[in-house]
Parts: C-alpha cells; sequence; structure tokens
C-alpha cells in the first residue's frame, strides 16, 4: 500500500477503498495530534457549542469526534466515499457517540440538509478535491444558518505538531512535503478564492498562516 493518499481518492472502487484505510490509519497515527487542538480551535474561535454542525468530507470522521467531545454539538459527518462513511460509522460506534454523530454519505454540492441547517459547518483538507468548487460553495452557503459560521480550509493545529508531522511523512514519502506545498501555493489559494467569489458565498474572512488556511464565511441574520 503507497504512503500517501492517491490525487483524487474516488477515480475507482479500489482506489476510494484504499484511500479510505490509508486516512483511517494516518489520522489514528501521525496526525492524531492534529484533531483535538482543532477542536479546541473551533469552538473557542467561533464560540458555536451548541446546536447543528456539518463536518464535510469528514473521511474517518476524527475531527467529528474531537468535536462531540468539546462541544455540546449535533454534528453531520458528510463524505462522498462509501468506505469512508464505513469507516466513519465504525468509528463513531467505538467512541460511543452514536447519539451526537451521524455518518452521512453525500458529495458536498448535494447534501441532503434543508435551508439554514447547520450553525456550523467544518471541514479539513478535503476542498482540494472537491470538483466543482463554485457549486460546493453555494451548496455550503444554501445549508449555513443565518448568523452561523464555518471553518474551511487546512491546517496542523499548531508549529509543534506541523514540525512533527513533517518528519513523520518525510520518512514514509518524499514527495509528501511537496504536495502540502503545491495545495499551499499562491495559485492554488488564487483559484478557490475565484470560485468562492463567484459564489452565494462572496461574503467571507480568511485566517491564513504557516499552519493552515480557513475560510470563515458569512451569512447575514435577516433584519
Amino acid at each position: 500500500m503507497p504512503n500517501t493518499l492517491p490525487d483524487n481518492p474516488y477515480t475507482n472502487d479500489q482506489d476510494d477503498r484504499e484511500a479510505a484505510r490509508m486516512m483511517d490509519n494516518i489520522t489514528q497515527t501521525v496526525f492524531t495530534p492534529i484533531y483535538p487542538v482543532m477542536a479546541e480551535q473551533i469552538a473557542s474561535i467561533h464560540g458555536i457549542t451548541t446546536g447543528t454542525c456539518i463536518d464535510l468530507g469528514s473521511g474517518p470522521a476524527a475531527l467529528s469526534i474531537s468535536l462531540a467531545k468539546v462541544t455540546d454539538l449535533l454534528i453531520h459527518a458528510v463524505d462522498k466515499s462509501p468506505h469512508s462513511h464505513a469507516i466513519a460509522c465504525a468509528n463513531i460506534r467505538a467512541a460511543g457517540l452514536e447519539q451526537r454523530i451521524t455518518a452521512v454519505q453525500s458529495d458536498v454540492c448535494n447534501l441532503p440538509f434543508e435551508n439554514n441547517f447547520a450553525d456550523l459547518i467544518v471541514s479539513r483538507g478535503s476542498m482540494f478535491f472537491w470538483e466543482d468548487l463554485t457549486g460546493a460553495f453555494n451548496e455550503i452557503f444554501r445549508v449555513l444558518a443565518p448568523g452561523g459560521k464555518t471553518h474551511i480550509g487546512a491546517g496542523f493545529g499548531n508549529e509543534e505538531i506541523k514540525n512533527r508531522i513533517f518528519r513523520q511523512m518525510a520518512e514514509k514519502n518524499d514527495q509528501w512535503a511537496e504536495k502540502v506545498r503545491q495545495r499551499r501555493s499562491p495559485e492554488t489559494t488564487r483559484r478557490i478564492l475565484d470560485h468562492l467569489d463567484s459564489s452565494d458565498a462572496s461574503r467571507y474572512t480568511l485566517t491564513q498562516s504557516e499552519i493552515g488556511f480557513w475560510i470563515h464565511i458569512h451569512k447575514d441574520v435577516p433584519s
């Protein structure tokens, strides 16, 4: 089995199965420290600890599980991959959080939620795999509740965790750091923001640093 995820894990069932297993393994080994730190940061930054949350491209539900442990949110862990969905269900059950987290198999461009559904929408790392970015941002805006917040992007929690992960991943695959660099390049960022600007979710703020890039979409409360 290779040591990094395929560029597009949804190409075929075999790649999807392999990518889902690999992501589950990574989240339970090298990436384990990221999710509790990130969950605390999300709760602190946005102050949303109750209500409904959607975790897009949730994979094995690592971020969903960490968020459930530090908030009272009801969380929907959404991923289009059938294999990631099955793994997420097992992980949620093992964590004893079936009453708090629901695994949902769905594409980000066709979410099975009503308008204004979610108080908080999060996603770590999945937007690089979204084939229709404008469509995805339109759908995110549709299901985001007025006054709700998003925390969508990529990051490693803090500098110490990032450095440790880069060292460990370099031992597994010497191309991994270059893939991360490409995803954080000005060209990639500009492409994402061009799609965001052309979507319904054109009101947003950005958080950018060496350890993360996050999009915070705003949806006004009707006056």
